[in-house]
């Protein structure tokens, strides 16, 4: 009997000099977030896990700016930010 494979998350490969920031928000404004962060030019790269499960990934120099931007989208978006 075969079995089917199951998807594994893989996380994204960061590194050095490089800092994370994980946000929950709704699958729905996935592509909301990925607009709003490819606007802050440089800022971050976006990894999705599923469905609103994302990782952003940014140079640790610009970290307080990717700090306040995860916890602005948490509260605009009614998401959660680690």
């Amino acid at each position: 009997m075969l079995r089917r494979a199951t998807p594994r998350s893989i996380p994204p490969l960061v590194g050095e000099g490089m800092v994370t920031r994980t946000l929950r928000v709704p699958s729905r404004e996935v592509v909301f977030v990925k607009g709003v962060v490819e606007a802050h030019d440089g800022l971050a790269q976006l990894f999705a896990e599923h469905g609103g499960d994302l990782t952003l990934a940014s140079p640790a120099d610009r970290e307080a700016e990717l700090d306040e931007l995860v916890r602005d989208l948490a509260r605009e978006l009614g998401g959660v930010c680690g």
